[in-house]
C-alpha cells in the first residue's frame, strides 16, 4: 500500500484486507482519525485492525468516548460523535492519550474536532458508494499535515 490510497470494496472479506494492508503505517504513537458517515464501516475497520494486533474484544466507544484495549500495541478508540463541547475531551484527558507514545490512537468521526490534534496524523474516510445497501464502500486513506 502507497500513500494517499484509495479503493473500492463491496464486501467485510475486502474491507478486513485493506485494514491489514494499513497496518504496515501504525506503530506506538500513531494517531488515525477515521471520517464517515453514519454506518460507513469507521468501528468495522478498527476492529479489523485490532484483530491482526491480537486483540480479539472490541466494541464501539459511542457511549463510553474510549476504549482501551491491550494486545501487541496498545490501542485507544475514541468516539467524538456525542462530544457536544471542546471541553468535554479535556475533561477526559484526551490530550494524554494523543501524548502515549506506547499506544496507537483511532478517533472515529474526527472531524467534528479535529484542531484539536497534532500536527501530523493518518485520515482514514469510509463512505458508500451509491446507496448503503448495495455494500460497496471507498476508502481512503492518507496522511494529514498541517
Amino acid at each position: 500500500m502507497k500513500l494517499p490510497y484509495e479503493k473500492i470494496v463491496d464486501s467485510e472479506t475486502e474491507t478486513c484486507a485493506v485494514a491489514k494492508e494499513f497496518i504496515e503505517f501504525l506503530a506506538p504513537g500513531s494517531i488515525v482519525a477515521l471520517k464517515g458517515n453514519l454506518g460507513a464501516g469507521k468501528t468495522f475497520f478498527v476492529n479489523c485492525i485490532c484483530n491482526h494486533l491480537g486483540i480479539d474484544r472490541t466494541s464501539s466507544p459511542s457511549f463510553s468516548l474510549v476504549n482501551i484495549y491491550e494486545g501487541k500495541h496498545r490501542v485507544y478508540h475514541f468516539d467524538f460523535y456525542r462530544i457536544k463541547k471542546l471541553e468535554e475531551l479535556y475533561d477526559i484527558g484526551f490530550e494524554d492519550y494523543l501524548n502515549d507514545g506506547n499506544a496507537i490512537v483511532f478517533i472515529e468521526w474526527a472531524d467534528l474536532w479535529s484542531e484539536i490534534f497534532p500536527e501530523n496524523y493518518l485520515v482514514v474516510e469510509l463512505d458508500y458508494i451509491a446507496e448503503k445497501e448495495n455494500g460497496k464502500r471507498i476508502i481512503k486513506i492518507y496522511k494529514n499535515e498541517k
